[in-house]
């Protein structure tokens, strides 16, 4: 006999049944068996990518070979991804290129920055920023060799009084990766203007999970990847943004071939591009980078403000399922959905790495971070509220029976 519906499966099917980006869902490979809330650390596989890439291969490279560079327009593909992320991030045309990694990127950037700033030797993080930000951070200031200090702060006012006139740049993620916690993009590039100092916005954790303002909030870089929310496959090109009026001031530090201003000149001296093509580096992979412009294509016709509302939805029902039925765990994200981005976190009293295998054994993938954060990430186009109430029943489920301290799941592997 079947079970009657919870009250917050009742919900879930409301919401489900009048939800505007229901139909994306059956775009992406998702078994109906598994719940995939790993959305915020890699997206889900849509079929028409593979397509893509066999045609990519069996056709522009196996047949044309050479030739594609110009006759599928290999060598612009770069700058035609870049615009298909602009309107996702709120950037104008001409101000967003798809090149290297994220890290490369921070170098890019932070390199620049400093040498606009060069009179100022503060650099501004937070402690808990994802780590390549400070590993890069860290690197850069040691390169130099000029005396740059990486001043790391703890919370939102130490953030506000270590921004001062001796600051360089604030080097910020926008969501925090654990947590799930959102800064205020507007406010705190005012401050750092407002003390003549230049900001770097990361948005691994925001591009394709909410709306992001960068023209309107004057931000002056960000970078971010193309693999979480955007959906572009493992390890997908990273992109860069730069505010149009600083492109041209000054040379970025990779001045790689393709940042050139006539690469096929072929010139010994560098000259840079006069446009947001400086911050290329070398000849872009061209089969991860053709999977990214298949994967932005789902987001021609989205209304970001869709996805904010789904975001938060999904979330708040998914918080609601878990404090009612499981008090064994304790949410670590902002409780204001309006200060979260579209990922929830809790700690657990056990062994949360543990737990979270356990889940994922049973078709629910999330994941873990040091030193006892589940991660569940929520994206608006392939999840669903039945996933969100199901997912937290199925979690609380395992706690209460304690299923997850069966020794198998405390055997760590490398990513966890």
């Amino acid at each position: 006999m079947t079970e009657p519906a919870t009250a917050f499966q009742q919900i879930a099917e409301v919401l489900d049944k009048s939800d505007p980006l229901a139909a994306y869902r059956e775009r992406f490979a998702i078994s109906p068996e598994c719940i995939y809330l790993d959305g915020n650390s890699l997206g889900a596989l849509q079929p028409a990518i593979g397509k893509r890439l066999a045609e990519t291969v069996v056709r522009e490279w196996g047949t044309d070979l050479i030739q594609s560079w110009n006759k599928a327009d290999w060598v612009n593909l770069p700058e035609a991804v870049g615009e298909q992320i602009a309107p996702i991030i709120g950037a104008a045309k001409g101000c967003v290129v798809a090149t290297d990694s994220t890290s490369v990127n921070v170098f890019k950037a932070l390199a620049a920055a400093l040498l606009l700033r060069s009179d100022r030797k503060k650099i501004i993080s937070e402690r808990g920023n994802f780590p390549t930000d400070l590993y890069m951070t860290q690197a850069m200031t040691n390169f130099l060799g000029m005396g740059h200090e990486l001043v790391m702060v703890e919370s939102d006012q130490e953030l506000v009084d270590a921004i001062d006139d001796e600051t360089a740049v604030v080097l910020l993620t926008q969501t925090d990766y654990k947590t799930g916690r959102m800064l205020d993009m507007a406010e705190i590039t005012n401050l750092a203007h407002e003390k003549g100092a230049l900001i770097i916005w990361d948005l691994c954790h925001s591009a394709g999970a909410f709306p992001v303002a960068l023209d309107a909030c004057d931000v002056d870089f960000a970078i971010g990847c193309g693999y979480k929310y955007l959906n572009g496959g493992p390890g997908a090109p990273a992109f860069i943004y730069v505010k149009k009026e600083l492109q041209e001031a000054v040379v970025q530090p990779l001045s790689g071939w393709f940042a050139h201003e006539a690469p096929f000149q072929f010139d010994p001296d560098f000259e840079p591009a006069t446009s947001i093509k400086r911050y290329l580096t070398g000849t872009p992979p061209v089969l991860s980078m053709i999977a990214l412009n298949e994967a932005l294509k789902i987001w021609e016709d989205v209304d970001m403000r869709y996805i904010r509302q789904k975001s938060v939805g999904l979330s708040q029902l998914f918080i609601q399922t878990i404090e009612e039925k499981c008090q064994e765990l304790t949410l670590v994200s902002p409780r204001d959905p309006m200060k979260r981005g579209s990922q929830v976190s809790f700690t657990f009293s056990g062994d949360g790495y543990a737990l979270i295998q356990a889940l994922i054994s049973e078709g629910v993938i999330g994941d873990f971070r040091q030193p006892d954060i589940l991660r569940f990430g929520f994206a608006p186009l392939y999840n669903s509220y039945k996933d969100a109430v199901r997912a937290a029943e199925i979690l609380a489920d395992i706690v209460e029976s304690g299923r997850w301290k069966d020794k198998k799941f405390s055997l760590r592997s490398t990513v966890t």
